[in-house]
């Protein structure tokens, strides 16, 4: 029998239930295809490189929109073997649960322990850069207190159920789209006027004397953690109307929709500074987008990119990654890779509420003591997602090797191993403080197989 994961039996690829898995339908069975759909673009954020416009930029020799459209290509791979994996195992653990079935229990834990670096320290960075937009307009209260006040809004939400975070998340991002849009006209009538020497030009897009390979993949290195979110889409498997099949199409409808606004909104910022490749280093650089809505709108645009951003971006975009990081304990924990205390799920609402409430007291501690390390936290985030990548399109080969004809899976197999050969790439132009920080992360991981080991099959 193939293997299982804490004592699940393994089920027909095309069942779209928990219980042809073994596991009982606990959670709320309420999303559309709508709501995952949104849920996966609140967690993307389509304003998101705004605030690492700046240092993509410098990486890049200003080639911003190329390295987004390189990225959409790299991350499409992945999107595709999430959908492989979200309709073959349409259930909660994502990877941790692909992995797990399709390799080794063993390897299925250390995928989910790898994310979790990924789930864990996202919204901590949101928290995060969100306290210090709104301190340095309201400085009278320290950024730990609106860490905390951020944390407990979202703790709230989350506890409410998965219809209350679905409508929640819809209004913000109604709210980010109209911000986009104002953005948009006011730099279409800055361009008309000519506005800091606009024009049209194909230089943001390519380069020749500067680009190549290893620059464009070093700054996607950099950029990736924009596109971080559409995977966290597959942990809702087991509250989504469609199951896998709907999991499957809001991946891809979120990345694409998402990716194509970051070309468009970084080619359209471009043009007001054809006149550089560099940003002068510190604030010049970690406000460069800020600083080019001043030029094509005045202060006014600056201020509603920045403290409205923060409300209808960043709090929905963390609160979605509660979401999923919960969503994934809860999945490692009825499996017994985790304590089972955390798999408890609230008569009433229908959340688990434990993994709930556990995430967001370690997302409060890691929000206070990692306020200044900015780098390291968005490094760290990027190396936990990366690496969780390469385990999802290893296990898409090990699955169609092992459930299906060669010849059947074959697209499949080919796609996994390019999406495979493009993250690692990625990966390898990682910032290298971030590659030990991660790896003794995975020490950890590796330490605690032998605490938390799977029930044996029955």
């Amino acid at each position: 029998m193939a293997n299982d994961v804490g004592g699940a039996r393994e089920a027909p690829a095309q069942s779209a239930t928990a219980e042809d898995f073994g596991y009982r339908q606990e959670l709320k069975r309420s999303l559309s295809l709508l709501d995952l759909l949104v849920y996966g673009l609140v967690f993307i954020v389509p304003g998101a490189p705004i605030a690492v416009f700046g240092i993509v930029f410098n990486a890049s020799g200003g080639m911003v929109p190329l390295v987004y459209f390189v990225g959409l290509i790299a991350m499409l791979f992945t999107a595709a073997s999430y959908v492989t994996m979200s309709r073959a195992y349409p259930i909660a653990g994502s990877v941790y649960a692909y992995a797990g079935r399709a390799i080794h229990a063993n390897v299925g834990f250390l995928a989910g322990w790898l994310m979790l670096l990924d789930y864990l320290l996202q919204p901590t960075l949101i928290y995060v850069l969100s306290a210090i937009a709104v301190h340095s307009i309201v400085p009278d209260f320290p950024r730990e207190a609106w860490i905390v006040g951020f944390v407990v809004i979202n703790t709230v939400i989350s506890l409410f159920g998965i219809e209350t975070t679905a409508r929640t998340a819809m209004v913000f991002l109604a709210f980010q789209i109209v911000g986009l849009i104002v953005f948009m006209v006011a730099a279409a009538l800055a361009f008309s006027h000519g506005v800091a020497g606009a024009h049209l030009s194909l230089k943001p897009l390519f380069n020749p004397a500067v680009v190549s390979p290893s620059l464009i993949f070093g700054a996607l290195s950099l950029a990736v953690l924009s596109f971080l979110g559409f995977d966290a889409i597959s942990t809702l498997a087991e509250e989504a109307k469609g199951g896998g099949q709907a999991v499957g199409r809001a991946t891809f409808l979120s990345l694409i929709f998402t990716a194509t606004i970051f070309v468009i909104l970084t080619y359209t910022a471009s043009l007001f500074v054809l006149d550089r490749t560099q940003f002068a280093p510190g604030d010049q650089t970690d406000a460069a987008f800020y600083n080019i809505a001043t030029t094509v709108g005045g202060p006014w645009l600056k201020a509603m990119l920045a403290l409205p951003g923060v409300l209808f971006a960043g709090l929905p975009g963390a609160l979605a990654a509660q979401v999923a990081t919960a969503r994934l304990i809860y999945s490692m924990s009825r499996d017994g890779r985790l304590p089972r205390a955390l798999a408890h799920v609230s008569e009433k609402r229908k959340v688990p509420d434990r993994a709930v409430l556990l995430i967001s007291a370690i997302t409060l501690v890691l929000g206070v003591t990692l306020a200044e390390r900015l780098e390291l936290l968005t490094s760290m985030v990027n190396f936990g997602a990366l690496t969780g990548f390469l385990l999802l399109h290893v296990s898409v080969i090990a699955y169609v090797a092992r459930k299906r004809s060669l010849r059947a899976g074959f697209v499949s197999m080919i796609s996994a191993a390019l999406g495979f050969l493009i993250i690692a790439y990625v990966l390898f132009n990682l910032d290298s403080t971030a590659k030990i920080a991660g790896l003794a992360w995975l020490a950890v991981g590796v330490a605690a197989l032998g605490f938390f080991k799977p029930a044996s099959s029955g």
